[in-house]
């Protein structure tokens, strides 16, 4: 009789030969999962999914973080310590739609949830017309637990593309009602489109969601003395504030929960009992600071993402049926610290200024506004309040002029604009680069860590996703 090993090996020959004849990598690695693992052992069963998404973020992003960690923290990041854990696998994301080398949120989102690649813009619905099952109905049908977790609206386009079909990903009303005893924990913002004053129809969508056993919370404090085991937790009428105007505002802060806190409401009513679950948390706001070419911003809410992955680690530590998926679902405007001075000698210095940045682009923008947008000196000054440098007086007319739609000369005219134009101020001091103000094309970075979580090493295409995520659950 044959050994075990012995058969493996010659599995393995045959499969490599086979994959060798036909010229064909994907027949050696569906060969590979068929075997399950080396020892010819059954593959561990998923009871459940926990699926965190980076917004947006460029895979020069981590390394930042990483350094920022230590630099304000004295500690790194925990998505920084899980590649180096030789237990997690390791991967490329591939993040193409079905009509463009660049995809948007509710394209690339579509591919994890429904399967397929379909145009940018669009959720669920493929380029002909039809529309796609999401796997939260497929699951729900299944008798799993579905949860969304987002620092963006709630019904904004990650968490949607699981959940909801809707031609146009802007039609955030027609996606709350779907999520209605279809999703069980719903967390973020976006309450605007749940209450009868906001929404255009009137419907008290929360109202609905009441009377269908969810518990209705809108604070912070409300969120971590909840109880029940079916949440609808809104707490802005639009996007959740980003991390560093929260953490600069007592009052926000004692309202609004972290991305870790609602993470961990959300995983510890889904860890006990034995029903399958797929969780999804996002990190939103990370892809919006890239929009805004914010650095002080992206690392705020990127360290608010990697403390999530850390509460999420903590919880699953001792579990060996709960697989952890990390990823992003595109990049967006690549930033990235440049050498600075002789021999780049400066370039650390300039990085540690970002330290110095107590508000937002977007706050800042906000305050300019309600001066009816004044004089090239209030801009100055807001500028050095909130990022602790000075504009030279053509950098404020050069602003200004923006403002105004008589832009400078540019030649990248996606930084001629006022969020690239301050980009490129700030820049000189930090030493960060951004080479526009939207999403690229580039491959993200995927970790996963448990159960089956070899299915995510390599290349992986985003609308793959989707089979692995249904072949462990169903």
């Amino acid at each position: 009789m044959k050994s075990a090993l012995t058969s493996t090996c010659e599995i393995a020959r045959r499969d490599w030969l086979k994959a060798a004849t036909f010229s064909s990598a994907a027949a050696l690695l569906a060969a590979t999962k068929a075997s399950a693992d080396p020892s010819g052992s059954p593959a561990r069963k998923v009871r459940g999914i926990v699926f965190m998404v980076s917004d947006g973020m460029s895979p020069g992003v981590l390394t930042m973080a990483e350094a920022y960690s230590n630099l304000t923290r004295s500690r790194g990041t925990r998505w920084w310590s899980l590649l180096n854990d030789r237990s997690a696998a390791r991967g490329l994301m591939d993040t193409a739609s079905a009509n463009s080398m660049v995809t948007d949120s509710a394209a690339a989102s579509s591919s994890w949830g429904g399967g397929q690649r379909v145009n940018n813009g669009s959720i669920n619905v493929s380029p002909e017309g039809r529309e796609i099952t999401p796997i939260a109905t497929i699951l729900k049908n299944k008798g799993a637990r579905i949860g969304l977790v987002s620092t963006a609206t709630i019904t904004h386009a990650t968490p949607a593309g699981f959940a909801a079909i809707i031609p146009k990903r802007g039609n955030e009303d027609d996606i709350a009602p779907q999520y209605l005893d279809r999703v069980e924990i719903l967390l973020g913002g976006g309450s605007g489109h749940f209450s009868a004053k906001d929404r255009a129809d009137k419907r008290d969508l929360a109202g609905d969601f009441a009377n269908a056993g969810y518990g209705i919370v809108n604070t912070r404090d409300a969120l971590l003395a909840a109880r029940g085991q079916k949440l609808l937790g809104t707490f802005a009428r639009g996007h959740l504030p980003f991390s560093i105007d929260r953490d600069h505002n007592p009052a926000m802060a004692a309202a609004v929960p972290t991305l870790t806190e609602m993470a961990q409401a959300a995983l510890t009513r889904f860890l006990p009992g034995d029903k399958p679950f797929l969780l999804q948390i996002e990190g939103a706001r990370i892809d919006h600071a890239a929009h805004l070419n914010d650095i002080g911003a992206l690392l705020g809410d990127q360290l608010a993402f990697d403390d999530a992955l850390a509460a999420v680690l903590a919880l699953i530590g001792n579990r060996d049926d709960i697989l952890l998926v990390v990823t992003s679902d595109h990049g967006n405007s690549n930033p990235g610290l440049n050498g600075i001075g002789n021999g780049y000698a400066e370039s650390t210095q300039s990085f540690a200024r970002i330290t110095k940045m107590k508000a937002s682009h977007e706050r800042l923008f906000a305050e300019w506004a309600k001066t009816q947008r004044g004089t090239g000196d209030q801009l100055t000054a807001l500028i050095k309040q909130h990022l602790d440098f000075t504009l030279k007086p053509d950098q404020s007319a050069a602003l200004l002029e923006i403002f105004e739609k008589q832009p400078v000369v540019e030649w990248n005219e996606q930084l001629s604009k006022p969020e690239g134009l301050l980009g490129q101020f700030a820049g000189n001091h930090t030493g960060i680069g951004w080479t526009g103000t939207t999403h690229t094309s580039d491959p993200t970075l995927i970790s996963a860590i448990g159960p089956q979580s070899d299915r995510f090493a390599g290349m992986v295409k985003n609308s793959d996703v989707f089979g692995h995520l249904l072949e462990m659950l169903a």
